[in-house]
C-alpha cells in the first residue's frame, strides 16, 4: 500500500512540477535584493515573477530538512502516528559534540536516547522547531539505521524531482556541503506541498510534544515555529497573514527562508538563499534571552519581495474569449471572403495592477487562406503571448463560425488553377514543340516533294 501511494504521489507531484515555471514576466522590484540567490513563481500560472541566479548551488542549511520530510512521508504518510522511533545514542553524542556549526549553535528538540516518539512528533519537531536531533532519529529510521544510506535517498529523490544544481551530504543541513540553486529548492518545496502533513507543519505555530516527566511536565513541551512569517504577534514586524508556511536555515552570518504564500486566491512560492544578516534592519530591535540582536535577513527580503508582489500585481486575463482577435482569408465561400477568429483560452497571466491585455505582445501564426468548408470551432492557428520580450503563453486561435463550400467557385478555382499550374505550362510546352516539330516535318516533306517533281523529265 505505502509503495502504491508513493508512486501515485511521484507521478502526481512529478505532472505538477513538469509543469515547470515558464519564463520570468521581467518585473523588477523597486528596492536591491541582497541575498545572492532569490526565486518567486506564481503557482497558478507557473509564471517567475522574480529570480536572481536561480541556477546557482548554494548552501541549504536547514532547508534540506524538506527533503528528510519527502522521504518520511512518501513511506510512512498514512502510519504517523501508529509508528514510534526510539533515538538512537549515537546521534546524541555526535550532535552534543558539535553544538556550535559554522558559527551557529545546532537547534535541538531536545529529544534524549532511549527516548520514543511518533513520527508525526519527529516530523513536527524537524520542521516547526528545525530540531536536528528530529531530523537524524528519522533519517535512522527510514535509512535503516544507516545515515549514509538515507543521504543517497536524499540525493536520488532530487534527481527524480528535475534538480540538477543539488547535493546533500546529511539529512540535517548542517554543513555547506549540503547545496542547491533556488530553482532546485523551488521544486523541492513544491514536491513536499503535495502532503498534507507537511503543509500542517510548516503552518504550525507551536507543536506539543505532550508530557515528558520528569523534563516536561504537561503542557510545557511546546516548539515554537522558527518561521517568523508565520508567528503572529511574536513574528513582530515579519509577521504575515498571506504566508502560509515555509522552511528556515541558518548557517555562519546568513539564512534561507523557502515559503508558500496565498491571497486573494492568488498563491505564490519564494526562495531567499543566503541572505546576509546585514540586510536585516530590525536586528537591534529583536533581541535574544541574553540580549543579543536576533538576526531574520531571509524573512525582512522575503516580506519586502512579497510585499512588492501582491501590492503591484494580479492575476488577469491575457485576451478575451469573447472578442475576435485576428482574422484570415476564406476561399471558396459565397458568404464571406473574410473569417475571424477567437482565443480557445483568456490564458490568465501575472500582469500589474490596473493593466490590462493590451499591455502584451501579440505573435500570429496562421495560414496565408483557409478553404471552405469550415467548421466552427477548427484550429486555424496559434497566437504567442509575450509580456516584456517574454513569451508567457501560446493560445490556439479557432473558427468563427460555419463555412460551407461553394461548388461553382471551387469548379471555376481549380479550372483556374489548373491552367495556372506548372504542369499546365509543362504540358502546353511539349504540346506547343510538339506541333512545331510536326510542322518542320512537314514542309520538309512538302519541300522535298516538289523538289522531286521538277527534276522529273518526260521520257522520248
Amino acid at each position: 500500500m505505502k509503495k502504491t501511494i508513493a508512486f501515485l504521489l511521484t507521478l502526481a507531484a512529478l505532472a505538477g512540477l513538469l509543469a515547470l515555471p515558464a519564463a520570468a514576466a521581467g518585473f523588477t522590484p523597486p528596492f536591491e535584493v541582497a541575498a545572492p540567490g532569490a526565486y518567486v513563481v506564481n503557482l497558478d500560472t507557473n509564471i517567475i515573477v522574480y529570480e536572481k541566479n536561480s541556477d546557482q548551488p548554494m548552501p541549504t542549511a536547514s532547508t534540506a530538512k524538506v527533503m528528510t520530510a519527502i522521504l518520511l512521508l512518501e513511506q510512512y504518510q498514512d502510519q504517523l502516528d501508529e509508528v514510534t522511533v526510539t533515538m538512537p545514542r549515537y546521534i546524541q553524542d555526535e550532535l552534543y559534540t558539535q553544538r556550535v556549526v559554522n558559527g551557529v549553535s545546532l537547534q535541538l528538540a531536545d529529544i534524549r536516547p532511549g527516548e520514543s516518539h511518533s513520527l508525526r512528533k519527529l516530523l513536527n519537531a524537524m520542521l516547526v522547531y528545525s530540531g536536528a536531533d528530529a531530523a537524524m532519529a528519522i533519517a535512522d529510521y527510514v535509512g535503516g539505521g544507516s545515515q549514509e544510506n538515507f543521504v543517497y535517498m536524499m540525493n536520488a529523490k532530487a534527481r527524480q524531482i528535475g534538480c540538477t544544481d543539488t547535493n546533500f551530504v546529511d539529512a540535517v543541513g548542517m554543513s555547506t556541503e549540503n547545496v542547491a540553486s533556488p530553482r532546485d529548492l523551488y521544486l523541492i518545496f513544491r514536491y513536499a506541498l503535495g502532503f498534507d502533513a507537511f503543509k500542517e507543519a510548516i503552518n504550525t505555530q507551536s507543536y506539543y510534544m505532550g508530557e515528558l516527566l520528569p523534563r516536561y511536565p504537561a503542557g510545557t513541551y511546546n516548539l515554537q515555529n522558527t518561521n517568523v512569517m508565520i508567528r503572529e504577534g511574536a513574528g513582530g514586524v515579519f509577521y504575515r497573514d498571506y504566508c502560509m508556511g515555509g522552511k528556515t536555515g541558518t548557517l555562519e552570518d546568513w539564512a534561507n527562508l523557502v515559503t508558500w504564500h496565498n491571497q486573494d486566491g492568488m498563491s505564490y512560492l519564494s526562495v531567499v538563499m543566503n541572505s546576509p544578516n546585514s540586510c536585516d534592519p530590525y536586528s537591534s530591535t529583536y533581541l535574544d534571552q541574553y540580549g543579543n540582536p536576533k538576526y531574520n535577513p531571509a524573512a525582512y527580503e522575503t516580506c519586502e519581495l512579497m510585499d512588492w508582489v501582491f501590492e503591484s500585481f494580479d492575476i488577469l486575463p491575457a485576451l478575451d474569449k469573447n472578442e475576435p482577435i485576428e482574422q484570415v482569408p476564406v476561399k471558396y465561400c459565397a458568404e464571406t471572403d473574410r473569417l475571424m477568429l477567437y482565443p480557445a483560452d483568456d490564458l490568465k497571466t501575472i500582469l500589474p495592477v490596473g493593466a490590462d491585455e493590451s499591455i502584451t505582445q501579440k505573435t500570429f501564426h496562421l495560414p496565408e487562406s483557409v478553404a471552405a468548408p469550415v467548421k466552427q470551432g477548427d484550429v486555424i492557428g496559434t497566437v504567442d503571448i509575450s509580456l516584456s520580450g517574454e513569451v508567457i503563453g501560446t493560445v490556439e486561435l479557432l473558427a468563427e463560425r460555419d463555412l460551407d463550400r461553394n461548388l461553382v467557385l471551387y469548379t471555376l478555382s481549380k479550372v483556374g488553377e489548373f491552367f495556372g499550374s506548372l504542369y499546365f505550362k509543362v504540358l502546353l510546352a511539349l504540346s506547343g514543340a510538339a506541333v512545331a516539330v510536326y510542322l518542320a516535318f512537314y514542309f520538309i516533306s512538302l519541300t522535298r516533294r516538289r523538289g522531286s517533281k521538277k527534276i522529273r523529265r518526260r521520257p522520248y
